[in-house]
């Protein structure tokens, strides 16, 4: 619309008025007029009704009153006889400036019964109502009347151009339009503008004709045979990481897929599951259960273990601080396992790393803290959650596809508890469904299970 504008010069007044029946012919009067003259002072479509609001000449008198307008232009059509009103005003020499009329439907003639076009009042009831008649009236008082709808452009301009010849319109220097922002639609067409996106995302495109992971097409995963743990790497990480690493990945989830029924997590999984609710809220209910105290020490024991190594604290003062500060070291200590009866998850892993990853200097120094905390006791030992995020963060920031920088920003921002809460989750839906396959019933605790404490007197307070 913004462009119709400028390109008419309707941001500045011309010396042609013009009155039309159609609204969407004003549009092309508007380009009609511009290219023949010095453009529009003012132009009215009237509409196409049988009793329109205001006529023909309402407006062309209006036009011909003021100074401004210098010639006026008409655009009727078939049906109605307002014309004929113009025909008179023209002989009784009320309108003096000249017009270019023209009316359009004059192919009616050629129906052989009457045709009634798009507007209410397009249709003839009679020879006077054809265009053709109102045309030939037009010119015979003295309007100029093109010979098709396709001269009436000419036909302006040469109405026009008589007028400047004899110094009635005088064409002013063209101005410069005022300078308009582009349609925001046709910007966004033309790649020029972009809207502002809710929300972003570099991970995933699913727009085109296929899925693309982080860049990579779904079909040259499945060809290439990725893996869990490359599509992980893919999804996680945006970028495509070494074999020994998409494996250490899977080994991951599959050690810590799940650890017994007897854990909070399970527990709840399964508690939830036997009340009757279904697969995400059972598996909701467990993975709420996570956090620094079950399978969440993986963020916490990466954190507090590299802070330690790259302060150069040795592993003993690091163990003494934590015990000054009575912080417990995220990652070391197990209920049951201890160093005479080892988590064989952590056995296999540790075997991994050490034989595949470039460096372990992390997984080294935590070893050696270990050493120090199962001399006290022996089943302070480096835990699964431990373990697993140490050699993550030695995969980080080895591996060669990440700066120092990224890779600290993968540990705080989340990124080694969701190895424990997406391995975890394969384990709860398990729990899940093993219940309801053997149809277990709500579950209550046991009375004989709970140390009752109330008080023996509640004391009085009146």
């Amino acid at each position: 619309m913004l462009d119709n504008i400028l390109a008419s010069k309707l941001y500045r007044p011309g010396s042609v008025a013009y009155v039309s029946r159609s609204g969407g012919m004003s549009n092309e009067l508007n380009n009609i007029v511009s290219r023949h003259t010095n453009g529009v002072f003012e132009g009215v479509a009237i509409g196409g009704d049988r009793y329109p609001g205001t006529t023909f000449m309402d407006h062309i008198i209006r036009y011909h009153d003021d100074p401004n307008v210098k010639m006026l232009v008409m655009l009727g059509e078939v049906g109605g006889v307002e014309e004929y009103q113009v025909c008179s005003a023209i002989r009784e020499k009320r309108l003096t400036k000249p017009l270019v009329a023209w009316c359009i439907g004059t192919c009616a003639s050629m129906f052989t019964s009457e045709v009634q076009f798009g507007h209410a009042g397009a249709c003839a009831n009679g020879e006077q109502e054809t265009a053709r008649a109102k045309n030939k009236a037009l010119k015979e008082v003295g309007a100029h009347v093109p010979n098709s709808f396709d001269d009436l452009g000419e036909k302006i301009g040469e109405v026009y151009n008589k007028l400047v010849e004899e110094g009635v319109v005088i064409p002013s220097e063209e101005v410069p339009p005022p300078t308009v922002p582009m349609d925001y639609s046709w910007a966004r067409e033309l790649g020029l503008i972009r809207k502002p996106a809710s929300f972003m995302t570099s991970i995933v495109d699913e727009r085109g004709q296929e899925l693309i992971y982080a860049g990579m097409p779904i079909t040259q995963i499945m060809k290439e045979e990725m893996g869990i743990g490359g599509v992980l790497s893919l999804l996680w990480f945006q970028r495509r990481l070494p074999s020994y690493a998409t494996k250490f990945i899977e080994m991951c989830l599959m050690v810590t897929a799940d650890h017994g029924p007897a854990v909070s997590g399970a527990h709840n999984t399964i508690i939830t599951a036997r009340a009757g609710k279904d697969l995400v809220s059972s598996l909701c209910s467990g993975l709420l259960t996570i956090g620094e105290r079950f399978g969440g020490a993986l963020d916490m024991a990466a954190k507090q273990f590299s802070e330690a190594y790259d302060s150069n604290l040795i592993p003993n003062e690091f163990v003494n601080e934590m015990r000054k500060q009575h912080k417990l070291i995220m990652g070391i200590g197990h209920r049951v396992k201890s160093i005479n009866n080892p988590d064989m998850r952590v056995v296999l892993l540790k075997d991994f790393a050490q034989k595949n990853f470039p460096a372990t200097p992390l997984l080294d120094y935590a070893l050696k803290v270990e050493k120090i905390t199962t001399a006290k006791k022996p089943n302070l030992i480096l835990n699964v959650d431990g373990f697993i995020g140490v050699a993550f963060v030695d995969l980080l920031r080895n591996c060669g596809a990440f700066t120092p920088e990224e890779a600290n920003e993968y540990v705080e921002i989340g990124a080694l508890n969701g190895l424990f809460v997406l391995g975890r989750s394969m384990g709860f839906i398990g729990h899940y469904l093993d219940q309801k396959r053997l149809k277990q019933g709500l579950y209550r605790h046991p009375w004989d299970d709970i140390s009752y404490i109330l008080p023996e007197n509640l004391p009085d307070m009146q």
